[in-house]
């Protein structure tokens, strides 16, 4: 009996292989994994871009901005609190600061972010919110 289960679970294992994010029926595409861009949705650092440099558990990420680039400090937050982008640099777990810095720059991941409709959203939200009345109804 045995070996016969175990030559069924082989077999369905064949059939359907795993799904990668790169295949066009995939139903997810941005995965919590090192290198991908996200923007932190609530907390002191809400609104700024950052970068998941390791994944703790299942709930909790390591995050980075690097802090020169984007003012986020690598810190250790809740997935809950992030939204992943589709952008991802390519890093290893756990990754320098300056290692994190030079795959953003080599990938050219943040100019890419600028130019997507979601960061000129966020960018027009800024300006309007700092706006004076002066400068709203001319």
């Amino acid at each position: 009996l045995k070996l016969s289960s175990v030559s069924q679970r082989s077999s369905r294992s064949a059939q359907n292989p795993p799904v990668r994010a790169s295949d066009p029926g995939a139903m997810f595409t941005r995965f919590v994994e090192p290198g991908r861009l996200a923007v932190i949705t609530y907390g002191p650092c809400a609104g700024k871009m950052c970068t998941v440099v390791d994944i703790v558990d299942q709930k909790r990420v390591v995050v980075d901005g690097p802090e020169n680039v984007t003012g986020v400090r690598r810190h250790m937050m809740p997935v809950k609190r992030l939204s992943l982008t589709d952008l991802c640099a390519k890093i290893p777990r756990g990754a320098r600061e300056k290692t994190l810095r030079t795959a953003l720059d080599r990938d050219q991941v943040l100019q890419k972010w600028s130019e997507t409709a979601w960061a000129k959203k966020i960018k027009a939200k800024e300006v309007r919110a700092k706006l004076t009345d002066f400068e709203r109804f001319k």
